[in-house]
């Protein structure tokens, strides 16, 4: 979809934590109204041995809706933050959430634009970008995945544990997190931005940052991701390279952008479940 390539190229709006209201207050069901249709290889996941759900997170300005979904027995679980696509937490991210519980993990994903409006309700992508992805600051979603891994410690998760997986939007937001938080253990990105200009709103690019890298990160990619040139992953291995710091490029030929959005046309079974494979790899070998 050449309409993602415009996901976070508007963001205008600064945004006062302080002061701003929430729009969300719960999780939808279902799938977001701009993915339908729903397609039938759309994976299901059950919640057979786990504990699966919505819970409220905790934030500096207030609580915010999240699915976490862990294993009902053994003791503390390593801790998976997973940041939605452009359209926020829809059942697809859940499904991830249980695909991950369903291997031992503690998996958690908090709806990152709970104050500036409901993703799953506008069947626009042009609209949702206008209307909700451009509100949303950078410094608000490092924020509350700070609380959602502060959550997750009181929650049956082990916060000493702490690696984040993301897709698309939350791609780009894999690498900056990696760049933030010093406690974070690995991280895999699946077609994330990591080339852009700045914005009010994103003043930085996970390349500006890579120096900081606190984590490894695995950067999972489409070969023909038409928003995503191979040419800017190039320059951020070879900057992270240079920084000494541990990234691994996985680049699939002639895969589109979504490759792993079994939901939708640009669901591409094999390098979606190469992937997969190779994120079980990435965290074990990181010690998660």
């Amino acid at each position: 979809m050449t309409s993602f390539d415009s996901d976070i190229s508007s963001l205008r709006h600064a945004a006062d934590l302080t002061r701003r209201g929430f729009a969300m207050t719960s999780l939808i069901a279902g799938f977001a109204l701009a993915t339908q249709p729903v397609s039938a290889a759309a994976i299901a996941t059950d919640t057979e041995g786990l504990d699966a759900g919505e819970v409220q997170v905790p934030v500096q300005d207030g609580r915010i809706p999240a699915y976490r979904a862990k294993p009902k027995a053994g003791g503390p679980a390593p801790v998976i933050l997973v940041v939605q696509e452009i359209f926020g937490v829809h059942e697809h991210i859940k499904d991830i959430c249980r695909r991950l519980a369903k291997i031992g993990y503690y998996a958690i994903a908090t709806e990152l634009y709970a104050r500036q409006g409901d993703a799953s309700k506008i069947s626009d992508i042009n609209q949702l970008i206008s209307t909700i992805v451009s509100k949303v600051p950078d410094q608000q979603v490092l924020s509350d995945l700070d609380a959602t891994a502060a959550f997750a410690a009181t929650d049956g998760g082990d916060a000493a544990r702490l690696g984040i997986t993301g897709f698309c939007w939350g791609g780009r937001i894999v690498w900056l997190y990696a760049e933030h938080n010093p406690a974070l253990k690995a991280g895999v990105a699946w077609y994330g931005k990591v080339v852009g200009d700045p914005t009010p709103l994103q003043p930085k690019n996970p390349i500006d940052l890579v120096a900081d890298l606190h984590a490894p990160v695995l950067g999972l990619y489409g070969g023909a991701d038409t928003g995503i040139p191979v040419d800017t992953l190039k320059q951020m291995e070879a900057a992270a390279k240079a920084a000494g710091k541990t990234v691994e490029f996985v680049v699939y030929p002639d895969t589109p952008h979504a490759f792993n959005a079994d939901y939708r046309p640009s669901y591409r079974q094999g390098p979606a479940e190469d992937g997969w494979k190779r994120l079980q790899a990435w965290f074990r070998a990181h010690g998660l």
